[in-house]
């Protein structure tokens, strides 16, 4: 089969991330645009990219790209697109659909047109009049965007932060793939402290050891393209082969702590439910009582906010006075609060802005000095 083109989703402000994270797993021919990123591969891609991908929402499988500011053009555009070569005659293709600042601002119509579109096509194609749509799942979006339409087929089914381990979550817990997102845009690596003293359900935690043991966030789920005969078992098996003999097993040094003891027990099930329960530490712990002896670690963490911030302040101020000696540190935090930086005491060597979801926010980030090559304590 010849090569595919293909588009990571993600949130806004980790198209960066995705881009090295595909650049990582061998896919360098890319285009970064909003929420996106466009690579060209081979097939197999389409297995690697869902298995590999951290911090993306979604792999897509790009049918077509076109100007549409009539339904007229926007019908024969789509049905001019060869649909066939991926959506067999019993597939099942529902229709999803966006539009911004478009002339076709209505989705419903929108998603009818390319429904009708695709059916005309595969009539041709198939010479049947009906489609039963008993097989295989092709989920199918059209993508208005200042009048250029974006025709894909997901590949993920569910979307990619669906990891399978959280069986349980705390309030108002991060997404998997913003979680991982945070650890990779920090400077923590493998062999330093890594600590989040608002551990939650454990999210930020989790993706650290399977990052730092190099396990493919994707491992042990299914996707929707695992049906699709045109890829077939053989290269899901080869790719989740492959998969698994890249994990390692490196002494990680992660701990997370939390106020509430219900959180810390959903933490450690989440951790076993991912296979790197033996690689935290969790434990009850108030703020005050946050200690180290490390002295070049690093903190990442996703601390209480929201609409009434008062409590929240309060405790950010607290965490500028438990964390002003931890100079040598390197310290991450991610809240919607733009007055953050008041409360804790000291402004951010960088911020970056991030969604939590729908939610607007800053990661602050305060870099300390690089540990020492070698002799020093980590």
């Amino acid at each position: 089969m010849a090569e595919v083109s293909l588009i990571a989703t993600a949130a806004f402000g980790l198209e960066a991330v995705v881009a090295r994270e595909l650049k990582a797993v061998g896919y360098s021919r890319q285009r970064v645009e909003n929420g996106r990123v466009h690579f060209t591969a081979a097939p197999e891609a389409i297995a690697r990219a869902n298995l590999w991908l951290r911090s993306a929402d979604r792999v897509q499988l790009l049918l077509g790209e076109f100007e549409a500011r009539t339904f007229d053009e926007l019908f024969e555009q789509t049905k001019a697109l060869p649909w066939e070569d991926w959506i067999p005659k019993d597939g099942e293709f529902p229709v999803q659909g966006k539009s911004v600042k478009s002339q076709l601002h209505s989705v419903p119509h929108c998603q009818a047109i390319v429904k009708k579109a695709i059916v005309e096509r595969l009539k041709q194609k198939y010479r049947v009049q009906w489609f039963q749509e008993t097989g295989p799942l092709y989920s199918v979006q059209v993508a208005l965007l200042k009048d250029k339409a974006t025709l894909t087929i997901d590949t993920s089914g569910a979307g990619l932060h669906k990891r399978g381990y959280r069986t349980q979550g705390g309030q108002a817990p991060l997404k998997e793939t913003l979680a991982a997102a945070l650890v990779q845009l920090s400077h923590w690596r493998p062999d330093r402290l890594l600590l989040d003293p608002f551990c939650g359900s454990g999210t930020i935690l989790i993706e650290a050891a399977m990052i730092g043991d190099n396990i493919a966030p994707g491992l042990t789920r299914r996707f929707a393209a695992e049906d699709w005969p045109q890829l077939g078992r053989e290269l899901w098996q080869a790719a989740r082969r492959d998969a698994s003999q890249a994990m390692e097993d490196n002494p990680l040094k992660l701990q997370g702590s939390d106020i509430d003891e219900r959180a810390v027990a959903i933490a450690r099930s989440n951790a076993d439910n991912a296979g790197v329960g033996d690689k935290i530490h969790f434990q009850r712990r108030e703020l005050a009582e946050v200690r180290s002896s490390v002295q070049f670690g690093c903190l990442i963490t996703n601390p209480p906010y929201g609409e009434r911030l008062q409590a929240p302040r309060e405790l950010y101020r607290e965490m500028g006075k438990v964390f002003a000696p931890w100079d040598t540190w390197s310290l991450y935090v991610i809240t919607s609060d733009t007055e953050f930086e008041k409360y804790f005491g000291r402004r951010a060597d960088k911020k970056r802005k991030l969604y939590n979801g729908r939610i607007e926010c800053d990661y602050y980030q305060y870099i300390g000095p690089p540990p020492p090559r070698r002799g020093g304590e980590e």
